[in-house]
C-alpha cells in the first residue's frame, strides 16, 4: 500500500517562541483511517493545522522538518493550494455557516468543482450518506442539532471530494448514539469511497476499532505507533485511553493520580 502522506521530524513554533511540535513523525497509506490520539493539548490539532496550512491563521509555522503528500512537499503551501490538491481539514466544533441553510452550506464548499453538474453530483452523493440533511435542505444550519451540524461539515468536506480528509474530534459533545452513527458513517465512507482519513479523537475506543494504525501523542511528540489490534492489546494504551486495568475492570483517568510513562514509550 502507498504512503498518501509522509509528515517527516516536523517542528512547529507559534509566535516565534512557542515549540508545540517536537520532531513529529506519521505516515497515512492509501486508502486507510489512521487515528490521533493524545491528551487535551499534546499537540492534535496543531499536527493537523500543520498539514492543512492553517497554521498561519494562528502565526504558527513549520520550522524544520517537512511534510509530503502523494510525493509533493506541501509545507509552507498556501490553505486553499492544499485544498485543490486533494486535503480537506473538518474543524473541531462543527463550525457551519449559522445564517446560511444546508444547501448553501455545501455550495460554499464546492470551489474546487468546475461544473454546476458536478456539485450537484457532489450534492447527491452527500445526501445518501446523510439523508438527515435533505429533511433539512432549506433550513438555517445554525438550527440544526449538534449531530445534524457534525454532518453537514463532513458534508462539506465530501463536496471537495478530498484525497485525505483530516477529522478533528467528530465525536465531540455528542450523544453515544449519534457517536456510533458519525463513526459507521466516516467507516463508509472511507471503505466505498476511498478517502484517506487522519483521524484525531479523544473516544480512543472508537478510534482504534475503525482505524488500521494509530499514533499516540504526548508533549508534542509521538510516544507510540503501531497496529489498532496491537495497540489495543497494549497494557498502557487499556489503562490511560481505555480506561481498563489488566484485570479488565473500569478505572477513571481521575484515580492515576501521576500518570508515570513506561519506560518503552520514553525511547
Amino acid at each position: 500500500m502507498s504512503v498518501i502522506l509522509n509528515v517527516n521530524n516536523i517542528e512547529v513554533i507559534y509566535d516565534d517562541v512557542i515549540l508545540v511540535l517536537k520532531g513529529l513523525s506519521l505516515q497515512v497509506e492509501e486508502g486507510k483511517i489512521v487515528c490521533l490520539l493524545g491528551a487535551n493539548g499534546a499537540g492534535k490539532t496543531t499536527t493537523l493545522k500543520a498539514i492543512s496550512g492553517l497554521l498561519k491563521t494562528e502565526e504558527g509555522e513549520v520550522t524544520d522538518g517537512s511534510i509530503e503528500f502523494l510525493d509533493r512537499r506541501i509545507d509552507g503551501l498556501e490553505p486553499e493550494k492544499i485544498v485543490r490538491l486533494g486535503i480537506f481539514q473538518v474543524m473541531e466544533g462543527r463550525r457551519v455557516f449559522d445564517e446560511l441553510s444546508v444547501e448553501e452550506n455545501l455550495i460554499a464548499a464546492s470551489h474546487t468543482q468546475k461544473s454546476t453538474a458536478k456539485m450537484k453530483e457532489n450534492m447527491e452523493l452527500v445526501v445518501s450518506y446523510f439523508p438527515r440533511l435533505k429533511e433539512r435542505w432549506k433550513g438555517l444550519a445554525g438550527y440544526l442539532s449538534g449531530g445534524e451540524q457534525q454532518m453537514l461539515v463532513i458534508g462539506r468536506a465530501m463536496m471537495a471530494r478530498p484525497k485525505l480528509m483530516l477529522l478533528d474530534e467528530p465525536s465531540l459533545g455528542l450523544s453515544p448514539l449519534l457517536v456510533s452513527e458519525i463513526f459507521e458513517i466516516i467507516k463508509r465512507i472511507n471503505e466505498k469511497e476511498g478517502t484517506s482519513i487522519l483521524l484525531v479523537e479523544q473516544n480512543a475506543r472508537m478510534a482504534l476499532n475503525i482505524s488500521a494504525h494509530g499514533y499516540i501523542m504526548e508533549n508534542g511528540r509521538i510516544v507510540l505507533d503501531d497496529t489498532t489490534e496491537k495497540l489495543k492489546n497494549n497494557e498502557d494504551v487499556k489503562m490511560f485511553y481505555l480506561g481498563m486495568t489488566d484485570v479488565g475492570t473500569k478505572r477513571s483517568y481521575r484515580d492515576v493520580k501521576h500518570y508515570k510513562r513506561r519506560k518503552r514509550w520514553l525511547t
